[in-house]
């Protein structure tokens, strides 16, 4: 950082080898904007699920992440991460892991590099305030989407991503 602003690299392919990730697997990337306090997720999908590389761009988010995946040794845990504009960190989520945020600035501006194409039947919303998860979101939600206010309990949610 300067006088000029930053420069910063948001991919690196070498970067993904060395972490074990398949820098060719990444098909889509999307962009979205939200205003403090929005909530966005918690998402994942059935199936083959969905590995993601997030970034906030652009003003700051609480991101979380939930391990549904059973086998793992961290399942139905939670791990939250501050993730900004000044640093612009990527965080990789994987595949059968839910994701959402809560945008800490207006706005906070959030990429995604996808590694499956989108496909709404595989969809599958876990609410972001189940108690069984009690994630401490930092501010009251602002706006939560209709999809997110209908959002599946921690249990059913697993169960959907079972079968």
């Amino acid at each position: 950082m300067d006088e000029r602003g930053f420069f910063c690299r948001t991919f690196d392919v070498a970067d993904m080898r060395t972490a074990g990730i398949d820098p060719a697997g990444f098909v889509q990337d999307s962009l979205s904007r939200s205003s403090r306090g929005v909530i966005r997720g918690l998402h994942v999908r059935r199936g083959h699920g969905e590995a993601k590389l997030v970034r906030c761009s652009f003003g700051a988010i609480f991101d979380v992440v939930v391990d549904l995946r059973p086998a793992s040794p961290t399942f139905r845990n939670w791990e939250s991460f501050t993730l900004d504009g000044t640093t612009q960190m990527s965080l990789y989520v994987p595949a059968g892991c839910a994701h959402g945020f809560q945008a800490l600035t207006d706005p906070a501006d959030v990429s995604y590099r996808i590694d499956r194409a989108h496909d709404p039947s595989e969809d599958v919303s876990l609410s972001f305030d189940d108690p069984d998860l009690a994630i401490p979101w930092p501010l009251p939600p602002s706006a939560v989407s209709p999809r997110d206010q209908r959002a599946l309990p921690l249990a059913v949610a697993l169960s959907r991503m079972a079968g």
